[in-house]
């Protein structure tokens, strides 16, 4: 049995790649802060009916706690990063642009103009280049993931910032929906993702020996209009359309101005399943309502 570490299990992506790697035969490792709040880590007493799963107790301020997650041999790494570490950076004006693994966001641009969120962009950019440096010096396998603002449901009920921006023209929260309107003005394009897809990703290039750097991963590029479009369709009794004018708008865009590319993936072999709005929202409604994000209307 293969054996798999995935730190930080109390998360949402985690928790989802904990489920995928038990439901794939692996034996698997989770750190979280503390094991004993069960406030926020019930789900991984149910996912230990999936298969071995092991929680232990780590946290980044105390030196060596991660050593017993690790302990054997570790045959490659991925880290996840996120697509904020690609897409901000000055000369993105125009139409045609495409964002792959080359694309690096400006460090110096974004502590310069400080646009929303820049301080966590400037730290993905500089964690990816410490780890890569890190790696390279000690002999690590590593590579690395840039997902995208990731939709769907997963074990765990702690959400991240994907969760709740990509529902906010259903919500109406005003500060979410600016997080949504902020990434199509800084990337020219609002690029999602499946949390199936994304898990699968990591779990490909984990397993495939010739997978090395980076990997962008994304299943569609669309607009704020558009998703506003889809969504008032598909759930009109949300007030969709009040929602997306309730805050200061710039122009919004009818069709992306720039493409989020999965081309090294796809190129590698791997297949996404989620690639139509339709299949990006499949769950994460419903989701969204077990979160307290959206009232159960």
């Amino acid at each position: 049995m293969k054996t798999a570490c995935v730190t930080g299990g109390s998360g949402y992506i985690a928790s989802a790649l904990i489920k995928l790697l038990l439901e794939r035969g692996y034996a698997v490792k989770t750190t979280v802060r503390n094991p004993d709040d069960m406030a926020k880590n019930s789900h991984l007493k149910d996912l230990q009916a999936l298969g071995p799963l092991t929680v232990l107790r780590a946290d980044l301020d105390v030196e060596g706690s991660f050593d017993d997650a690790v302990a054997g041999t570790v045959r490659r790494v991925v880290l996840t990063s996120s697509i904020a570490a690609v897409f901000i950076r000055p000369g993105l004006q125009g139409n045609g642009h495409v964002l792959d693994e080359g694309s690096w966001s400006d460090v110096e641009h974004l502590r310069a103009e400080k646009p929303t969120s820049w301080g966590y962009c400037v730290s993905k950019v500089l964690l990816e280049k410490a780890a890569a440096r890190f790696a390279e010096e000690h002999g690590i396998s590593l590579v690395t993931v840039c997902p995208v603002t990731i939709l769907g449901a997963a074990p765990s009920l702690n959400f991240n910032t994907s969760v709740p921006s990509g529902l906010a023209l259903l919500s109406g929260d005003e500060v979410w929906l600016g997080v949504l309107k902020a990434t199509e003005r800084t990337s020219g394009s609002v690029p999602l993702g499946h949390v199936d897809d994304l898990c699968r990703a990591e779990l490909f290039v984990a397993e495939s020996p010739a997978a090395a750097g980076r990997y962008v991963c994304c299943g569609l590029n669309t607009t704020v209009a558009e998703l506003a479009r889809f969504l008032a369709r598909k759930y009109p009794h949300y007030d969709v359309m009040r929602n997306l004018h309730m805050t200061d708008d710039d122009e919004l865009l009818e069709k992306p101005r720039a493409c989020v590319s999965s081309a090294k993936l796809v190129r590698e072999g791997f297949q996404f399943k989620h690639t139509t709005l339709d299949e990006m929202y499949d769950n994460v409604v419903e989701y969204g309502k077990a979160l307290g994000i959206l009232p159960n209307l």
